[in-house]
């Protein structure tokens, strides 16, 4: 495997709380390590949320500016404790952001010009789970997890098809929430996971179970992945990848080899891409493992480092940005330096 910089910086990493933004600015946010929002990108233009709520439609090609918002200053709000870190989400001719406020916790904009379409729900702060849509009972179904509740809503308009409560600690809704069949499954801090069933003859939900200390996983800084009636993902309060059964949250395994190491360490961070039948895996230390997992074990096939960590959480140093994958290669950065990295067995 080959490993290609493609550009690198000799600026030092933000110290804490302190973010420079576009305007010149300064963002008091925590853990200043760099943006927090991975860009959309559709039909040649980019979008993009700063920290600080500034909203951007971007021409794909030259990077000039179509578009902006400030969305601090339109909605009357401040910035989220971490900053805003929902990733914007294109869906036919909407841009869904989650901006926060009263009856603008969710916002649907048009993509082409920025006018608002539609705003709705309301909690103390909007959270940090990105939003996104699936399709059940015949209908699409746009879900947003505030740090209160989580909802599906009509996407055209934002009614309420329905509601359901889950409150991780310290406000702390990160993880997008997964499906799989009928059952949709979300999880945080504070041991706080829940598997709800899905109705197949209208929009609606209630609880199939509620996780406890000893069961379910409880994913905070990475969204879990579930196939063939398992949840995989990694635990923010052990720090290692676990395997849970969906049907009831039994654990199944947990290893720390591909998070941290051999030791619990709180909010230990791996990202999980399915590849064929196998997963690329990027931990906190920057290494991309391959492995396979199965309700069985895990099965590591192999490693590399890619890059050094250059921000530190509870004493460890760590690289907290998912990388992308596209043209058989794997993109990765932390705050010096982007690389891509080649995947092919051949060229």
């Amino acid at each position: 495997m080959l490993l290609k910089p493609l550009c690198i910086t000799t600026s030092e990493p933000y110290p804490n709380r302190i973010l420079p933004t576009d305007s010149g600015e300064e963002a008091n946010v925590s853990y200043a390590g760099g943006p927090r929002c991975t860009p959309a990108i559709d039909a040649g233009k980019l979008y993009t949320i700063g920290s600080e709520g500034r909203l951007l439609c971007l021409d794909a090609e030259t990077g000039s500016v179509v578009w902006e918002k400030d969305l601090k200053q339109q909605y009357g709000i401040d910035s989220p404790h971490w900053g805003f870190s929902a990733h914007p989400y294109v869906q036919g001719e909407f841009l869904y952001c989650l901006v926060g406020g009263d009856g603008s916790v969710a916002v649907a904009f048009d993509k082409e010009t920025g006018r608002e379409v539609w705003r709705a729900l309301s909690a103390e702060e909007p959270g940090y789970c990105p939003p996104t849509i699936i399709r059940h009972a015949g209908v699409r179904q746009l879900l947003i997890w505030n740090p209160e509740s989580i909802q599906s809503l009509h996407p055209d308009t934002g009614e309420v098809y329905w509601s359901q409560p889950l409150a991780p600690n310290y406000k702390m809704s990160i993880a997008v929430p997964r499906k799989l069949g009928d059952l949709l499954f979300a999880s945080g801090i504070g041991h706080v996971a829940a598997m709800f069933k899905l109705d197949d003859t209208e929009p609606d939900a209630e609880v199939h179970w509620r996780g406890d200390s000893t069961t379910a996983v409880y994913a905070c800084n990475t969204t879990p992945f579930l196939e063939d009636g398992t949840i995989y993902g990694v635990d923010c309060h052990s720090g290692g990848l676990i395997a849970a059964r969906a049907s009831d949250g039994q654990r199944l395994w947990e290893t720390f080899k591909p998070t941290t190491g051999d030791r619990n360490a709180s909010h230990g961070t791996a990202f999980l891409v399915k590849h064929e039948d196998r997963f690329f895996i990027f931990n906190e230390t920057g290494d991309l493992i391959l492995a396979k997992l199965s309700p069985e074990q895990y099965e590591e096939l192999g490693r590399f480092h890619v890059l050094d960590p250059t921000n530190e959480c509870f004493g460890r140093d760590v690289v907290w940005s998912q990388p992308a994958f596209a043209e058989k290669c794997v993109f990765a950065r932390n705050d010096k330096l982007l690389v891509c990295v080649d995947l092919a067995s051949k060229r």
